[in-house]
């Protein structure tokens, strides 16, 4: 789960790459949660788009979203 802490600490390794300090160590645990902050955002997206599909119609419905003018 992606928590404030969690964020804040991706930020603080950021920093410390591009200040040139991060040690092995630091890397590894940076790309684990850069892999687990992206399969976050995906799972959110993936369950948007799920939730839209649900909600599809067709041409010929009356919601108005179709209208003709």
């Amino acid at each position: 789960m992606i928590t404030p802490d969690v964020i804040a600490r991706i930020n603080e390794l950021a920093r410390k790459q591009r200040e040139g300090t991060l040690t092995a160590a630091e890397k590894d645990e940076q790309a684990k949660l850069r892999r687990l902050y992206v399969d976050h955002i995906k799972g959110q997206v993936k369950a948007a788009l799920d939730g839209a599909a649900k909600h599809s119609h067709s041409e010929d419905c009356d919601c108005g979203c179709h209208h003709k003018h």
